[in-house]
């Protein structure tokens, strides 16, 4: 048992002066792709004073995002970290990419925040990522203030988003804000509590805007709205509810009480708009954060586990004098060497501390520490509970470790990553390239922890793996820009998958005689198809000692390390069981390495028995297109083998729902804007596993044949 902390234990290194974590707002910024989260991130950082000059995304002038890739395709790739301060309150800030590809950054940032904005396009309402992260916030328990942002783009609507808020994501958006103008004719806000309008001029200046009544026009609509507000946040609050109901209208203050408490809950989101682009209604949603957004000592403490993964019912508690605990959630190479991102959830961290990696049972000293700005640094020699913070130079850390007293250890809950869908061969071009490669790939890795790089054993390839064709796009620009790596780059390829479709029963002996000692093992089991999402289960059922208990996990072992090679095409299979149930054994000749090998050969005997198929990833597909491309782009999704789910009409175009293989969705941005003149756009993510047609089936075990034919010759 590890020992318990008290005061009687407590850190006398501690410095007295203390921070005052209530003035501590831990952030992300996350949103669809193009829903203005960096331009957003852009205008926090001016009116905060941390920047002095605003860069703009299409520019590729944006502080966060500095990559070179980013800078030219527009896009935020990886999360990027900063601070800024606001009412002597101290924001720490991560801005996280909006393309499918990428939503690793936004699971990870958000396992680490204690709050959120929620950035939504005006006009393109709650799309597809929007919803991914989403998830992933009510997942990890974030709680979020929404802004829905670009009121000024053609087909705006602040309460078709609002509504969709509600039918899509099922949650209740608590309208604090009504926009005053639409599209070109937007111009400012009204606040429902105040019941005070903020105008813009058009000169662009966030500071250029005067408060005043409500506008004539959208005095009934904030009368309407305001009610909702109040009904709505009361119910937080037993006592200020029943005078309510008394007829006693709550204090301003009263009613920011409720709401605070109603968005740490979860029970509601308050609900902004505005145009960061043109400066307009981005300090409300700062103030928002301030009043509603907890602080890290009001967020659930961060459960503990051991190294098996199982709760041990003990939590890593918000306060500086507890021991230190921290998790690391990003690592990012770069010139001045590895930045360890790591969120610290108790104690404090000095310059010269050491500290325990529980992964990895080893001890690292932390000889520098950083506050990020993007991708400038400021040195720090300590940092305590609720700072998120780089260390500089650790060695063997890696996404999802704990770092933690190594006098009172502890691990904390662990990160887990979905597994890639598609692949990529690669090659040095030379024996220059060759070593240069193999360090650029240990780095890449260690950043990101959907990336995965296996060597093919057959053909001594590196197959990169990721999550989509951009993702490996950019993976192989880092490689060649970034690292001076040339490469040579095969045609992208499927994660396919097998399973079995029957229930058979089988035996298998295994007998070797040569010269001394033999080995025999006899096995009788069951080999049956389990549902979708089951993994691989083994369970024995064997009585009266036929086979020694010593030797039945050798018989597992046989099973489970053969299921990465299927029977049809060499891909690892999928769902099925397998149950022991006789067998026999030799005094002298049987021992465990018999019963393993016994059962790998049981494994190719009988899986080829039991209706084996080829599975083949399906992607979730969202695609938007002009009303005039419609009939082509379903058309085009029919002969990729799409099954259409569903169709919403927008002001500026069609929504399209559906589910395609990934092996026909190869190239497909390049036909969507074929299509629809450059308008089209799309993303994809994966859903499931599901039976290939017979004839993509033929195609992918003749090919598998065809490969291991040409690596005999």
């Amino acid at each position: 048992m590890r020992p318990r902390f008290d005061s009687a234990t407590r850190n006398t290194d501690i410095p007295i002066f203390m921070k005052d974590l209530t003035k501590y707002r831990n952030i992300g910024i996350f949103a669809h792709v193009d829903a203005g989260k960096t331009t957003t991130t852009e205008r926090i950082l001016k009116l905060t004073g941390k920047i002095h000059k605003i860069g703009e995304v299409h520019d590729g002038a944006a502080t966060t995002d500095f990559m070179v890739q980013e800078q030219e395709r527009g896009i935020t790739i990886q999360s990027a970290a900063t601070t800024c301060f606001w009412r002597d309150y101290r924001f720490n800030i991560i801005d996280t990419p909006g393309h499918v590809d990428f939503t690793i950054e936004v699971y990870r940032s958000l396992k680490v925040l204690d709050g959120g904005i929620g950035v939504f396009c005006a006009s393109g309402g709650v799309e597809p990522q929007s919803e991914t992260n989403w998830r992933y916030a009510n997942d990890s328990e974030v709680a979020r203030v929404i802004y829905v942002n670009k009121m000024d783009r053609v087909g705006a609507d602040f309460y078709r988003v609002v509504n969709q808020v509600k039918t899509i994501l099922g949650a209740k958006a608590l309208v604090m804000v009504l926009p005053i103008g639409e599209e070109t004719g937007f111009k400012g806000i009204v606040d429902l509590l105040e019941r005070k309008s903020y105008i813009w001029d058009d000169s662009g200046l966030p500071e250029k805007f005067v408060t005043g009544p409500v506008p004539d026009d959208l005095v009934d609509k904030v009368e309407q709205y305001r009610a909702d507000l109040i009904e709505t946040s009361v119910e937080q609050d037993d006592d200020i509810m029943e005078r309510f109901l008394d007829g006693q209208e709550p204090t301003i203050e009263e009613v920011k009480k409720c709401i605070r408490k109603g968005t740490i809950n979860l029970a509601f989101f308050p609900t902004y708009c505005g145009s960061s682009f043109k400066n307009k209604g981005v300090q409300n949603v700062l103030d928002a954060v301030i009043d509603y957004l907890p602080c890290p000592t009001e967020v659930k403490p961060q459960p503990e586990v051991d190294l098996e993964g199982t709760a041990t019912g003990e939590y890593a508690i918000v306060d500086a004098t507890k021991p230190f605990r921290g998790l690391a959630f990003k690592i990012m190479d770069d010139k001045f060497g590895a930045l360890t991102f790591t969120r610290i959830y108790s104690g404090t961290i000095k310059k010269g501390d050491t500290v325990l990696n529980t992964f990895t049972g080893k001890t690292e000293r932390i000889s520098r520490m950083v506050e990020m700005h993007a991708d400038d640094r400021t040195e720090i020699d300590s940092a305590q509970a609720g700072d998120i913070i780089a260390i500089v130079g650790m060695k063997n850390v890696q996404t999802g470790h704990t770092l933690c007293d190594e006098k009172y250890p502890a691990t904390l809950e662990p990160m887990v990553f979905p597994d890639p869908v598609i692949s990529i061969a690669v090659a040095a071009k030379d024996k220059a390239n060759a070593e240069k490669l193999a360090t650029a790939i240990g780095k890449m890795v260690q950043e990101d922890p959907s990336f995965r790089v296996e060597t093919d054993e057959e053909t001594n390839e590196l197959i990169l793996k990721g999550m989509g064709e951009l993702h490996l796009d950019i993976k192989i620009d880092i490689l060649k820009r970034t690292h001076k790596v040339e490469v040579v780059v095969g045609a992208p390829q499927v994660a396919y998958r097998e399973t079995i479709t029957k229930r058979i029963e089988d035996e298998y002996t295994h007998k070797k005689q040569s010269g001394g000692s033999g080995q025999f093992a006899k096995i009788s089991y069951i080999i049956e198809p389990l549902e979708p999402g089951d993994g691989f289960v083994f369970e024995s059922k064997v009585v009266g000692g036929n086979v020694p208990k010593e030797y039945i996990p050798a018989v597992e072992k046989g099973f489970k390390t053969s299921i990465h090679k299927g029977p049809l095409a060499g891909y690892p299979c999928l769902d099925f069981k397998v149950t022991l149930i006789d067998g026999g054994f030799h005094a002298v000749d049987s021992s465990a390495l018999a019963f393993e090998i016994a059962a790998k050969s049981a494994y190719r005997q009988t899986m080829l028995k039991a209706g084996p198929q080829i599975l083949e990833p399906v992607m979730k597909i969202d695609v938007f297109t002009p009303d005039a491309n419609v009939g082509d782009v379903i058309g085009d999704l029919n002969r990729r083998r799409g099954m259409i789910k569903s169709q919403e009409s927008g002001p500026t175009g069609v929504r399209i729902k559906a589910e395609a293989p990934l092996s026909a969705m190869f190239g497909y941005i390049g036909d969507l804007r074929t299509m629809t003149s450059g308008r089209g756009q799309f993303s994809m993510e994966f859903s499931h596993y599901f039976a290939c047609p017979r004839n993509v089936s033929d195609d992918v075990i003749a090919k598998a044949k065809a490969r291991e034919e040409a690596l005999r010759k």
